[in-house]
């Protein structure tokens, strides 16, 4: 069939039954899954309004399903016959865009079609977003939505994602026989069904077996979180604790995946007495809870559990991202209370206190969002965790949408295994009301920053007060917490800090382990003012910052004790309950 094709032979009668049975057999496929849906009572997909050419809003006739989707059709068409007219007669791609790993494919440059439709879009698109800088009369908040709606638009139109502009996916269709196509849109109903972009290999991975296997025992649980203690692996331990506190947004073994990457165990190996919090992950149980929760009876009430059980004055504590947030405000109320000392450090990974260069999260804080999450959420009191991993997957739509639409639903491939974004994929879900809390009062209403701006437990919290010694990591590439934004801790917090830049975004950017030897980090000894200041006179270091945080930690308290009695989970007051990685962790 594929020299019959190239050749430019016409089709056999074989081919026509082969191709004829290829569209039946998708045909069948998409009953079978509207069946199987409809049994188990899930509605068929609602017909209500259809995607005109330039927005969205126009109602289908009679809300007849054959009617709009020819309207979608026609629409659709509409749509990329604007998009080839603006690219007729471009012929050379921007220089800054011709490694682009989308067209990696020889065929994209040595096929003088597929070159010109390649350069001619990247042309276009680079043309597209030049012109956002252009608008005027528009306030800066407005051109930031115009701008990542217009690269949004651009990476999706892209002709890598189409079948027919696409030389790999037409080389494959060809080769398979249309094989491909069945096996990407059993791919892509299967997807549909589960609500969610299948990123990596399915069965691969099992948190407990070859995830989050670090020793240790579950020695607390709680409504809002299981506290987990880590089994000692050195004689002696540093005699003031660490306490982790992960994202709720995410599972917290990010920071335990394979044992050659995790943060955890190396932490252990060092010899660190080290306790880890894991979120439940929202149900009706917690669905009241808010910042105050997450403060009380979280943070707070985790540190003084393991200040107790080591009969220690104060712990080192480490926030990661939302977790960070929301350590600043513990910080700053421990201070207002006048019990500072019960931390006597912070870590803050890639987290925010002021949000005023929040980055492109920012976009999703307005009306439509907050209507939207309501609509979400009234039933339940919780928002489903798919709805934000959808969000930040938006946020890199080109790496984590685009490239698993081609290589799953039309090349028909299965997702190579990769254990970090089966990690992405392992949403959790979240207090419907804290989130809109989090996404009206700190990262639009910027109140954390503001003396008194937040109250909790009736105390006006001031993170400007805050004098605990403070390490603070950003990440280089961060989209989700730009360096600029996280930099600002350091013009709050009182007390001594020390500010990291590490090679890297929000994940890859702190999960960096020694021996991986990947990445680097920049530290500036002088006082800076500014991030332009600290970047200008920073000195760069190759591989992983562990290290640097490790020498830093122990500056604070240099003090050893042996590991036994209490250091060993259950040993201590506080029996164990069960094994690491614990319950919370698995429940969905």
């Amino acid at each position: 069939m594929a020299d019959q094709t190239n050749s430019g032979a016409m089709p056999t009668l074989e081919d026509w039954q082969h191709w004829t049975l290829v569209m039946g057999r998708a045909q069948q496929m998409l009953m079978e899954f509207w069946a199987g849906q409809m049994k188990a009572g899930q509605p068929m997909p609602q017909f209500g309004t259809t995607p005109s050419a330039f927005g969205f809003g126009e109602q289908a006739p009679g809300g007849d399903p054959m009617a709009l989707m020819t309207a979608g059709a026609q629409a659709w068409a509409k749509g990329l016959e604007t998009w080839g007219k603006m690219l007729g007669g471009v012929t050379a791609a921007p220089e800054s865009q011709k490694k682009d790993r989308r067209f990696a494919a020889p065929e994209w440059s040595e096929n003088p079609i597929f070159g010109t439709i390649k350069n001619s879009y990247l042309q276009i698109s680079d043309q597209l977003l030049g012109t956002v800088d252009q608008i005027e009369n528009i306030d800066a908040d407005m051109r930031e939505k115009l701008r990542f709606a217009t690269r949004s638009f651009v990476d999706a139109m892209s002709p890598s994602n189409f079948a027919l502009t696409n030389p790999q996916v037409l080389k494959r269709t060809l080769d398979t026989r249309g094989e491909n196509l069945l096996k990407g849109l059993a791919n892509m109903l299967k997807d549909i069904a589960s609500g969610q972009l299948t990123q990596t290999k399915q069965g691969v991975f099992e948190v407990g077996r070859n995830l989050a296997t670090t020793p240790g025992k579950v020695v607390k649980q709680t409504p809002l979180y299981q506290l987990i203690q880590y089994t000692p692996t050195t004689d002696e331990v540093l005699k003031t604790p660490v306490v982790i506190f992960p994202p709720w947004i995410n599972r917290f073994y990010i920071l335990d995946l394979s044992p050659e990457k995790s943060f955890v165990k190396w932490c252990v190996d060092q010899g660190i007495s080290l306790f880890m919090v894991s979120w439940k992950s929202a149900d009706e149980s917690i669905a009241d809870a808010r910042l105050e929760d997450y403060v009380l009876k979280g943070q707070v009430d985790a540190i003084d559990t393991v200040r107790e059980l080591l009969g220690v004055e104060g712990v080192h504590a480490i926030g990661y991202c939302v977790a960070g947030t929301t350590l600043a405000a513990t910080l700053a109320y421990l201070q207002a209370q006048k019990r500072a000392e019960k931390v006597k450090s912070a870590t803050f990974f890639t987290a925010q206190v002021d949000f005023t260069e929040a980055g492109d999260l920012k976009l999703f804080t307005g009306p439509e969002t907050m209507g939207l999450l309501e609509q979400l959420t009234k039933e339940k009191g919780y928002l489903d965790g798919r709805y934000m991993a959808a969000t930040f997957n938006l946020l890199r739509g080109r790496d984590l949408i685009w490239s698993y639409v081609v290589n799953n639903y039309l090349l028909g491939d299965e997702p190579a295994p990769f254990d970090l974004l089966h990690w992405n994929s392992d949403t959790t879900n979240l207090p419907a009301g804290w989130h809109r809390d989090y996404l009206e009062t700190l990262y639009k209403g910027n109140k954390l920053a503001e003396k008194g701006g937040i109250k909790v437990a009736g105390t006006p919290v001031d993170i400007d007060t805050v004098k605990t010694p403070a390490y603070i990591q950003a990440g280089r590439e961060d989209h989700i917490a730009p360096p600029q934004s996280v930099w600002k801790i350091m013009d709050h917090f009182a007390g001594p800090k020390r500010f990291l830049l590490a090679g890297s975004g929000h994940i890859a950017g702190v999960v960096n382990p020694p021996a991986a030897q990947k990445y680097q980090y920049w530290v500036n000894e002088k006082s800076s003012a500014t991030l332009e200041t600290f970047v200008a006179g920073a000195t760069e270091h190759k591989g992983s910052w562990w290290p640097d945080w490790l020498a830093w930690l122990k500056k604070q308290d240099p003090a050893t004790v042996k590991a036994d009695g209490a250091r060993v989970p259950g040993k201590g007051k506080l029996k164990a309950i069960e094994d690491a990685p614990g319950s919370y962790v698995r429940s969905r």
